[in-house]
């Protein structure tokens, strides 16, 4: 059954905490998973949460602080002392330990690192600190289990056993050479079948996916999820082996990618959630309001530049939401589409080919509205020219959207920015002026104005 938080769980705690009742609380969080208690810690107060890290052991707490939201995480950080972090770290995988260490402010940081006692563990964290952000070297952990050619099995199996007591998940057996440099993998199978006597240079697969320290994290979801990698190793320029990412940073990667993306999406400039300050929201959402406000301006100057239109056909003025409208949707659909398939790396050949057929199923959509728009227009006037002017601006208005929301993201994109920008207000309101700049040219031609 799965885990559930309810009231009368949370007025339990409660109680047993205000009773500081430290063995009942204990009991109540024994069988329950760290991510389940890290739930738990978003749903009772601050002090509470603290009484609850500070009573668990470290290697339980230290999955859990994993698990919290960043800003709960860094709070609860705050509180505690650089001991008691560095009991927590060192229940950790470095590449956990690295990202605690690294939330923390310098002077904090070389404190809590004095506190430590394991030197390996320090070696590894101010290794992976020294990488740039959303980095392979940044992102991966040196546990793994690797094994030199030379060994015969025998051997190896031994030496396994020692490194393996380090590692959560034993995904992969990585093969080196006497410089360090990576060669291959291992099978388990092939391992336990050969023969005591036998070198693994006889048995090891020299075919190795691997990442260089220096990737964008992003590339290395891609080439994860293309090859259906559980995890892959990361080595140096010369091809020296230095560590391993698993499946669950992925996951987390591309968890964080799809929240930027969707807040860009939506006109966010910076991460945010929506326990930050209203001078922080505010920041974030402002600057695309005001582009929108600009937009707005726009469309405005160029609808007074045609008020001559109006005084003869008003009804053009009724349209001019639909124009919009259908504008940015279109607009948004296409750079969907094309972010989409930037992310997952699917958009191939040239620009030319995409806005080529980007602009074929513009034009068929838009016939086909256009062919409604002009029956009821016909139907609702009785003009069979204003009906014309505004379906032939339609076609020409969502051809044009849907090449605009095609190209911008490409565009974005091979100028090494995030594509999913275009998936917002920016597209939205480029193609809204786009529109009714168009609907109102096109129109005044018809119409002859």
């Amino acid at each position: 059954m799965a885990f559930e938080i309810t009231p009368y769980y949370l007025e339990n705690l409660q109680n047993l905490i205000n009773s500081n009742n430290d063995k009942e609380v204990r009991s109540l969080f024994k069988e329950v998973h760290y991510a389940d208690i890290a739930e738990v810690l978003d749903e009772v107060n601050f002090d509470e949460a603290i009484y609850i890290i500070k009573l668990l052991d470290s290697e339980k707490t230290s999955e859990i602080l994993m698990e919290l939201d960043e800003d709960i995480r860094e709070k609860i950080l705050e509180n505690l002392s650089a001991k008691e972090i560095a009991e927590e770290v060192e229940e950790m995988d470095s590449d956990d330990a690295a990202d605690i260490i690294g939330e923390l402010s310098e002077e904090r940081q070389k404190r809590v690192i004095s506190a430590l006692e394991d030197d390996e563990l320090v070696a590894d964290i101010k290794e992976l600190l020294s990488y740039e952000d959303d980095t392979a070297g940044a992102l991966m952990a040196k546990e793994l289990v690797k094994v030199y050619e030379t060994w015969t099995v025998a051997g190896c199996m031994r030496r396994i056993r020692g490194q393996a007591k380090d590692v959560t998940r034993v995904h992969s057996i990585y093969v080196v050479d006497k410089e360090e440099k990576l060669i291959g993998r291992l099978s388990l199978k092939d391992l336990i079948i050969a023969k005591n006597e036998q070198k693994i240079s006889e048995i090891y697969i020299p075919k190795v996916d691997a990442v260089n320290v220096h990737e964008d994290e992003e590339e290395v979801a891609k080439i994860m999820a293309k090859y259906d990698l559980e995890a892959i190793p990361v080595v140096d320029e010369n091809n020296v082996l230095q560590g391993r990412i698993t499946i669950d940073d992925i996951v987390d990667v591309l968890k964080e990618e799809a929240e930027k993306d969707y807040q860009l999406a939506a006109g966010l400039v910076q991460d945010v959630d929506s326990d930050d300050s209203i001078i922080e929201l505010t920041k974030a959402r402002l600057p695309w309001l005001f582009l929108g406000l600009i937009g707005g301006v726009g469309a405005f100057l160029i609808m007074e530049g045609f008020h001559g239109v109006f005084a003869k056909y008003a009804a053009l003025f009724f349209f001019t939401p639909l124009i919009a409208a259908m504008a940015g949707n279109v607009g948004v659909q296409s750079s969907a589409i094309i972010v989409q398939g930037l992310a997952n790396d699917d958009v191939k050949g040239s620009i030319n080919s995409r806005l080529f057929k980007e602009m074929l199923l513009a034009a068929l959509n838009g016939i086909i509205l256009a062919l409604f728009l002009f029956l009821f227009v016909w139907a609702y006037q009785g003009k069979m020219n204003l009906a014309m002017a505004i379906s032939v601006s339609l076609v020409i208005v969502i051809i044009v959207a849907g090449l605009i929301g095609t190209f911008v993201p490409l565009f974005l994109n091979k100028r090494g920015i995030d594509p999913a920008i275009a998936t917002g207000p920016f597209i939205t309101t480029s193609n809204d002026i786009f529109g009714i700049l168009i609907y109102f040219m096109i129109a005044k031609m018809i119409l002859g104005i």
